[in-house]
Formats: structure tokens, C-alpha cells, sequence
């Protein structure tokens, strides 16, 4: 019964990739069904950004109070009817409403099964999980290619899609003896499960806990680093390398390939390597990569560049989340992903924008000097996370 929960955890990672690239797939066509310039993207985006904020640092009270397969089969539900209602969305006001039940839904999903994982399982499950994500953020954007160039329009890829949450949310519910029948951890977190049963924090009282606010501006560097690295590693080999958009678009794929397979291999790496030697090497990688990047006009280390930075993020955030119930205390872990999670969407939603309107007024080529910004500040903090909770004995 165990391993049929484990496979349900893993679908449940996949359709939580699922709606994370329907928006930019589809948009360049929805904006001409609703008249919208293309810079309406990201009032959606932005929304549904603070809705999985919100989520995040709702999901301890939550979590403790109706435990996980609950919280995570109504989080699923949640955003498959938002899912459902962009298909049959006439307006783009009806978007900006319909925004809001996605960016819970998927916060709620996101910091739940996160915490689940660290306490049940082994890391390299934490890692394969978060490997799952990436291949259902790479699937959604060729269902919605199916359904455009089918000539169903982008409503039909939505439905596709809202389809698939709704098959996960029902399977879920069925599931839901499963969780607490199954609950047991793995060597690294004793009995019993205090995580679900302890009193929730308040948020003050999250950021007086030993480590924790370095903990939070670790995940708001590194989702930083990661999103503006994704979004606009095309605009800088445009500049930098004078290649065209097209090439551009096709190379910059390369970064996110690079981190959905780095998160498998990684999930193999640990069974052999703890997870501060894999977070340290990972950081090392994307040091190496970001120096390949800004080597002048050699296209196949730029290309290289990129790939190495994915392969370096790999195992950051997936390891961090792992180690969080070992560092803070059990009892605590749902709490700290909570605002581990709220501070990473908080990263995503801010970096990418800004880098933007940098590029936009001084140069895109800016974007090495920008990333290694967040990236020494990551770093730093990460050590101080280490050195202030269990002075770096991590086992």
C-alpha cells in the first residue's frame, strides 16, 4: 500500500507541473481572443503568483488541522476547476477571478506534499519528485500545441488538462486512508508525527527560529536565480551571441532540460552523497556555468553555459526542502516549507521582471553579473542555514 501511495505522490508532482507553462504556451494566442496586449501575461501570472503565496503560509494551520491527502485532494480539485473555468473564459476579466483558485490550489499542493516528502521519504524521492514536476511542465506545453494546431483553440488545452487534475482529485480522495495508514518515516525523522499535530506557528514566531530567515532568503535567491535564468536565457544569447530568436528559443530549452534530468540523476546521487555535499556541489556547477556564459561569442559554451546551471540547480532546492525536518525539527518542517515555498514564488514573481526592466534600459547582457547577485547571496546564506541549526553535521 505504501508504494501505491508513493506512485500517487509522484503523479500528483507531475499534475502540478501541468498548469506551470499552460499560460505562456497559450497566451500568445488568448490575448488575440480577448484583446489583450501581451503584457497582460503577467497580471495573470502575478496573481496567480500571490495566490500560491498565500497558500504557502496557510499550509501549516491547514496541514495540522485536516492533515495532507486531505489538503492536497482539495488543492488539486481547486485548481482543476479554475483549470476548467480559463477554458470557457469569454473575458479576460473572468482570467484576472479565475486566477486566484489556481494560485491557491497550487501553493496548497506544493508546500503539503513538500513537507510529506521530507518527513516520509528518502531524498532521493524528493529529488525524482521534483524531476516529475519538470517532465509535467514540459508535457502541458505540447498538449496545448496539440490542441492549437488541432484546431480546438487553447480552451481545448486547458480542458485537456483540467481533465487529467480531475482524474488525480479523485483518485486522491479515494486514497485519503491511505495517508495516515501509511505514515510511516524514514530513518532520518522519528515517531511519532508531531508535524501533525502540533499547535500551527504564527509567522512571527516561524522567523525567531534559529536559521530560518537565512533559510527563506536562500529560497528567494535561488527561485531568483532559477525563473530569470529560464525566462531570459534566450534574450541574453541573442545579444551576447548574436543568434536568432528562433535558435535563441531552441538553445535556451537546453537550461530546463538541464534541470529536470540533473533532478534525476541527482535522486541516484544521494543514495550515495548527503544533502549539503549535493547542494554544495550543485552550487559549484552553477558557478562553472555562469563563467561559460560569459565567455565572448563562443556559442557552444554559452549553449554549455546554460545546460551546467540547470544541471547545478538540480539538486538546491530539492535538497533544502529534504533536509528542512533535520535542520528545524519535525515539528516545525511544515511551518518553515510553508514560508520556504511562499518565499521561492516570491523570488520567481519579482527577479524575472526586474531583470527585465534592466535589459530593457541598459543591456541584456547584464544577465551573468545579475544571476551572480543571487547566487553569492544563496550560498552564503545557505552556509549560515548549516552553521546556526546544527553547525553543519548533517546527516
Amino acid at each position: 500500500m505504501f508504494a501505491f501511495l508513493i506512485a500517487i505522490i509522484y503523479l500528483s508532482f507531475i499534475s502540478l507541473g501541468l498548469p506551470d507553462s499552460l499560460l505562456g504556451s497559450a497566451w500568445p494566442v488568448m490575448r488575440i481572443d480577448f484583446d489583450a496586449p501581451l503584457s497582460y501575461a503577467g497580471i495573470i501570472s502575478t496573481i496567480i503568483c500571490l495566490g500560491t503565496v498565500v497558500s504557502s503560509l496557510l499550509s501549516d494551520r491547514l496541514t495540522k488541522k485536516f492533515g495532507t491527502g486531505l489538503v492536497t485532494a482539495v488543492s488539486v480539485t481547486t485548481t482543476a476547476a479554475a483549470l476548467f473555468l480559463f477554458s470557457i473564459s469569454t473575458q479576460f476579466w473572468m482570467l484576472v477571478i479565475f486566477a486566484i483558485p489556481y494560485g491557491l490550489g497550487a501553493g496548497g499542493v506544493d508546500a503539503s506534499l513538500n513537507n510529506y516528502v521530507a518527513l516520509h521519504l528518502k531524498a532521493r524521492h524528493m529529488s525524482w519528485l521534483h524531476c516529475m514536476w519538470g517532465v509535467g511542465a514540459a508535457v502541458s506545453p505540447y498538449i496545448m500545441s496539440y490542441a492549437i494546431t488541432g484546431g480546438s483553440g487553447w480552451q481545448h488545452g486547458y480542458l485537456i488538462v483540467a481533465i487529467i487534475q480531475i482524474c488525480l482529485s479523485a483518485t486522491l480522495f479515494l486514497s485519503l486512508p491511505l495517508w495516515k495508514k501509511c505514515a510511516k518515516p524514514d530513518n532520518t525523522v522519528a515517531e511519532p508525527l508531531q508535524s501533525e499535530v502540533a499547535q500551527p506557528l504564527k509567522l512571527k514566531d516561524i522567523f525567531k527560529i534559529k536559521g530560518a530567515a537565512a533559510c527563506f532568503i536562500c529560497f528567494f535567491c535561488y527561485c531568483a536565480l532559477e525563473q530569470t535564468t529560464m525566462l531570459w536565457a534566450n534574450g541574453y544569447m541573442m545579444s551576447h551571441n548574436g543568434v536568432t530568436a528562433e535558435d535563441a528559443a531552441k538553445f535556451a530549452s537546453l537550461f530546463f532540460i538541464g534541470i529536470t534530468a540533473g533532478r534525476a540523476i541527482n535522486g541516484f546521487l544521494t543514495l550515495k552523497f548527503n544533502d549539503r555535499t549535493l547542494i554544495r556541489s550543485g552550487q559549484t556547477l552553477i558557478l562553472v556555468g555562469i563563467i561559460f556564459i560569459v565567455i565572448p561569442a563562443v556559442d557552444a559554451l554559452t549553449i554549455a553555459g546554460f545546460i551546467v546551471i540547470g544541471l547545478g540547480c538540480a539538486p538546491v532546492y530539492p535538497c533544502i526542502i529534504h533536509m528542512t525536518p533535520l535542520l528545524f525539527g519535525k515539528d516545525k518542517s511544515q511551518a518553515m516549507i510553508g514560508v520556504q515555498m511562499a518565499s521561492a514564488y516570491i523570488g520567481s514573481c519579482l527577479a524575472p521582471p526586474l531583470y527585465g526592466l534592466i535589459a530593457n534600459h541598459v543591456s541584456a547582457e547584464l544577465l551573468p553579473a545579475y544571476i551572480s547577485v543571487f547566487f553569492a547571496l544563496m550560498v552564503v546564506m545557505h552556509e549560515i542555514v548549516v552553521k546556526k541549526t546544527n553547525d553543519g553535521e548533517i546527516i
